[in-house]
């Protein structure tokens, strides 16, 4: 039983107390309530966290497992070994299967690969773990909890929404003190002893569960906006195992309360209604209907009155909306003060994954340097690194037919030709940003300073990511390559201030100098991302003569080229007011379009950030062609 606290909790106290709650009712039944997120970084309160769910579950299975583990170790394969010993196929668990009955705690949870995550989470689905290579094919049962440990920050990594989708629990122990965990009195919070969760393990199979609970579960998260059919799923499993802790041979309406409070709240992506609307079925955001607000007159005739129902056809109301009030309420006053403060202000829950610093490079494979990432079949040679493990793996399970072809080979395994493997390696590539500037007369004449400014902030964006810079800059009659792709922000902010304006608007012939920049960065395997600033309105062509018709039509002949680059470009109109040719232009390029009146700096920064995450993709789809 969860013994109570005689003084007045503060907030750290509160989370502490939620926090000890999930723990026990996590370790009545941990397979069934899926998992526990628990956002903290390492530190005494989620040590003490752990401590606290790990002597709650005695000699139970507790595994820990790295982002970066390989499928051998996760699923299980052929020991090598052992099969060499025995000369017959020996299969060695995976981490899933050891972790039957038990926990899995899966470190850096927020960097999980999503194939990795997707295995988890068919492993938690069809409570087995099926094997089928290197000759073997075994299916094993398991069923474990799971505790994802995620440190990412607000732009950081995510953890994979498979995962948290079947987790019962969201537990954040950021804004508990380490005070909490040297209290006593919080400490006793945790007072169920090893034989009051044995026997609510035993009794869980036979808990009651009345319709009407979960009824109110289903419209409580209806209400906060839950779409996920799994949470209802899991709120039933968390009344459940509540009431088995209290002895219960049926779940009540506290149950039903504190299953809302700890696996609805949060997830709620909106507020409930009032219990004013609620009760008058009207939306309290919603404008009074014409005839409600327009004035009585005098002379509108009065309709007769209706003459009243009959008692058999007046609807009756749900003797249960008192407990559906109840646990909407439970699951409001448990939703977090900074999500609450979203909610109200309309912002949404899901932010948008950003790339993280120093991995916008596109993932090349095939190469022979970098991170190794598996291995194929292939003979070696020829800059191809064997991969012995594998190789051998891929002979052993062929041993007792060739041995019986060859029984006087001298060799302790016999290897064949088309057992070899070499390793994948996989590298990150370079993006170099190609800043193009219009710096004419009438760039300057109408916004090249504030297009300065936008230029140094991408570039403080870059400098981030460790992408190269490079610059040119157009005026007069020529196209100037005033920095080739360096990461010095200084040199690049230099040559941008001392950047002159005036002059014609030589637009084709900053198109073909970009044009054959991109198209060496390409060949020496980076990745570009094209930047161009101007109004669009080209007055000088591509070998230098005057004459607006023909500079423009240059111009769309080299955006056109351009386009076959298939490099992620984008053009920001510098214009007072958007411009047909800039439009044109974009359209030829196959460019994102930007007009600067519109566009803020975060606006700016965010197109940037997502045209390098397509070229990262784009490089990336080359190298693997």
């Amino acid at each position: 039983m969860l013994a109570p606290v005689d003084r007045e909790p503060d907030p750290s106290d509160r989370a502490w107390q939620f926090a000890v709650q999930v723990a026990v009712l996590f370790a009545i039944d941990p397979a069934g309530l899926g998992g526990v997120r628990v956002r903290a970084q390492a530190g005494p309160v989620r040590d003490a966290w752990l401590a606290l769910l790990q002597s709650l579950l005695p000699g139970r299975a507790w595994k820990r497992m790295p982002a970066a583990i390989g499928d051998d170790r996760l699923l299980g394969g052929l020991d090598l070994p052992a099969t060499l010993a025995a000369g017959r196929p020996v299969l060695q668990p995976g981490l899933l299967a050891e972790a039957d009955g038990g926990v899995l705690v899966l470190a850096m949870a927020e960097r999980l690969p999503p194939a990795t995550a997707a295995r988890v989470a068919q492993a938690m689905d069809a409570g087995a773990v099926s094997i089928a290579r290197d000759g073997l094919e075994v299916r094993r049962s398991t069923r474990f909890g799971v505790i994802a440990l995620d440190e990412a920050t607000a732009d950081d990594e995510q953890l994979a929404a498979a995962l948290g989708d079947r987790f019962a629990f969201d537990l954040d122990l950021r804004p508990i003190s380490p005070r909490v965990c040297l209290d006593d009195s919080l400490q006793q919070l945790a007072s169920a002893s090893g034989d009051d969760l044995a026997a609510a393990r035993d009794a869980l199979g036979e808990i009651d569960l009345p319709p009407r609970l979960i009824e109110a579960l289903c419209g409580a998260a209806l209400a906060l906006g839950v779409d996920s059919m799994r949470a209802s799923l899991l709120a039933v499993a968390a009344a459940r195992a509540s009431a088995a802790l209290d002895g219960n041979a049926a779940a009540g309406d506290d149950d039903a309360r504190t299953a809302a409070a700890l696996v609805l709240a949060p997830r709620a992506t909106r507020l409930p209604p009032a219990p004013e609307a609620a009760e008058s079925g009207v939306d309290p955001a919603a404008p009074p209907p014409a005839e409600a607000t327009a004035p009585a007159s005098a002379s509108d005739p009065v309709p007769d009155a209706a003459p009243p129902p009959p008692a058999s056809t007046e609807p009756q109301p749900r003797a249960d909306a008192e407990l559906d009030d109840t646990v909407l309420e439970a699951a409001r006053a448990a939703i977090p003060a900074g999500l609450l403060s979203q909610l109200v202000t309309g912002a949404g829950l899901r932010r948008t994954q950003r790339a993280a610093a120093g991995k916008a490079g596109a993932a090349v494979r095939g190469g022979q340097r970098g991170r190794p990432i598996g291995s194929r079949r292939a003979p070696p040679g020829q800059g191809r690194r064997l991969h012995l493990i594998d190789t051998l793996r891929a002979a052993v399970p062929w041993q007792g037919l060739r041995r019986s072809v060859q029984p006087q080979a001298a060799s302790r395994v016999l290897v064949r030709p088309d057992d070899f493997h070499v390793a994948r390696l996989r590298q990150k590539t370079a993006t170099t940003a190609l800043f193009v500037v219009d710096a004419s007369g009438s760039s300057a004449l109408h916004r090249l300073a504030e297009a300065k400014g936008a230029v140094e902030l991408l570039l403080a964006d870059c400098y981030v990511r460790r992408d190269q810079v490079a610059l040119i800059a157009f005026r007069g009659r020529q196209a100037e390559l005033l920095l080739p792709p360096t990461r010095s922000l200084v040199r690049v902010k230099r040559s941008l201030s001392g950047l002159p304006g005036g002059g014609g608007t030589p637009l084709a012939t900053a198109l073909d100098a970009a044009a054959t920049l991109a198209d060496s960065l390409q060949r020496r395997g980076q990745s570009p991302l094209l930047v161009l600033l101007t109004d669009g309105r080209a007055n000088v062509a591509l070998d230098g003569s005057g004459g607006r018709e023909r500079a423009q039509a240059d111009a769309l002949a080299q955006a056109r080229r351009l386009a076959l680059l298939q490099a992620p470009l984008l053009l920001i109109d510098t214009s007072p007011k958007p411009q047909r040719e800039a439009t044109e232009l974009a359209q030829a390029m196959r460019a994102r379009y930007l007009p600067l009146p519109h566009a803020g700096a975060a606006a700016v920064s965010q197109a940037v950030s997502q045209a390098v995450q397509q070229a990262a993709q784009l490089a990336g789809r080359a190298a693997m062609r």
